[in-house]
């Protein structure tokens, strides 16, 4: 007889001995992450990539964040400021770099490449005009998974940490344009804005992205007198519609930004030039036509710059007179107000370091998210961006097909 309390003799039958569907656990397994913030190598850069309250928010879900000393100091955060919150601070730069994250603002340097003990994963910036083919091989060797955040997207399809970069920049320009202007540096002594019977300064803007905007803002907000120019009449509508008063704008026409020139006190250089390459908006016979001690802050200096007499400086020595005119051609405007460019880079760090640990790792992030899959030029050793494959000669792979692979 059978025993009416025992399933399996009950459950034992014909449908028993056909196949049977196999049961699959679906739920995502957490990985608690080692992520390491390490001293920026590069002199000028002030920023440092997560701040102590983003490093609680990591440490309370699990993660482990090593910083090395002094890393945020520049942005006036000391060491205590990271511990407290549950940071770790090490001395020992090799240790930082063990992390399964690295996350740096400029480019790893050639000695911080041979730190890297491979395969791990690779926040930073990638500067490609400045970079050679020796700098990605060595990347590629060590199996880095290397991610440039100014190629980041998010689910709005739009770049995060270029557009709060960008924003930065733009009100920055006009403040350092503001104190060039005055006495401070033997400037010819002019307020940016006008006040009773005192015509109001002149600003140029070349462009009409993130940056000029935040540039028109901040010019009007001071009591300039704003003209923008772009060559798409679209961007111009919309930049128009954005600041929501009137001011001149102008597709590029040579004659009419030539006249807009000679009278202008500050011009703006803040051209988008990465998907058509450097070129000259603003020629030297144009300089020559300017007022003498003017000033041309040049935003677009780290794509080659959109003023041909513009050469790219650094914070201890950012300024050069050419024909009269003060230009201030620096690539890293940000790293002039370093807190607040640190907590706006830290805002959209966090989270998605957050969203890697909770999906188990950096590859099935990678499939959930597309923005991010945008900013990948190296994935476990294989080159995905095709701009640096064609520029230095290496072989890249569909970031796509590679995380269908693995």
């Amino acid at each position: 007889m059978t025993d009416p309390g025992n399933n399996s003799a009950l459950n034992f039958g014909k449908n028993s001995l056909l196949p049977q569907e196999e049961m699959l656990e679906t739920a995502r397994k957490s990985k608690n992450l080692i992520i390491g913030i390490p001293k920026e190598s590069w002199e000028h850069e002030n920023r440092v990539g997560l701040t102590p309250e983003a490093v609680e928010l990591l440490v309370n879900n699990g993660h482990e964040v090593r910083i090395e000393s002094g890393a945020g100091k520049k942005a006036n955060y000391s060491d205590t400021d990271y511990s407290e919150c549950g940071g770790m601070i090490s001395d020992n730069k090799k240790e930082v770099f063990n992390s399964d994250i690295i996350i740096k603002l400029s480019p790893v340097s050639e000695e911080e490449i041979g730190l890297l003990r491979g395969n791990q994963l690779l926040f930073s910036s990638l500067h490609v005009t400045s970079q050679n083919e020796k700098y990605f091989r060595e990347l590629i060797r060590k199996r880095i998974t290397g991610i440039a955040y100014e190629n980041i997207k998010d689910k709005y399809d739009r770049f995060p940490v270029v557009r709060s970069m960008s924003e930065i920049a733009g009100i920055t320009s006009i403040l350092l344009a503001s104190e060039y202007l005055s006495n401070t540096h033997q400037g010819k002594g002019v307020m940016l804005g006008g006040i009773t019977g005192i015509t109001p300064a002149e600003v140029v803007i070349l462009g009409a992205g993130t940056a000029a905007e935040y540039a028109a803002r901040a010019a009007l907000g001071l009591g300039a007198t704003v003209k923008v120019f772009d060559n798409s009449l679209h961007k111009l509508r919309r930049l128009q519609n954005y600041i929501g008063q009137r001011m001149h704008t102008s597709v590029f026409h040579p004659r009419v930004l030539e006249k807009a020139l000679r009278s202008a006190d500050v011009v703006i250089g803040a051209v988008h030039l990465v998907d058509e390459g450097p070129r000259y908006y603003i020629t030297e016979e144009m300089v020559k036509s300017m007022k003498k001690g003017s000033v041309i802050v040049d935003i677009s200096i780290d794509q080659g710059g959109c003023v041909e007499t513009s050469e790219c400086m650094d914070l201890a020595k950012p300024v050069h007179i050419k024909h009269g005119v003060v230009h201030y051609a620096v690539s890293n405007i940000p790293s002039k107000v370093s807190r607040t460019a640190s907590i706006a880079l830290s805002n959209v760090l966090a989270p998605i370091i957050m969203n890697v640990g909770d999906a188990g790792g950096i590859q099935n992030q990678l499939r959930e998210d597309r923005g991010l899959r945008k900013g990948v030029y190296i994935f476990n050793g294989l080159l995905t961006n095709r701009f640096v494959g064609e520029k230095f000669g290496i072989l890249s792979k569909d970031i796509n097909l590679l995380l269908a692979a693995f």
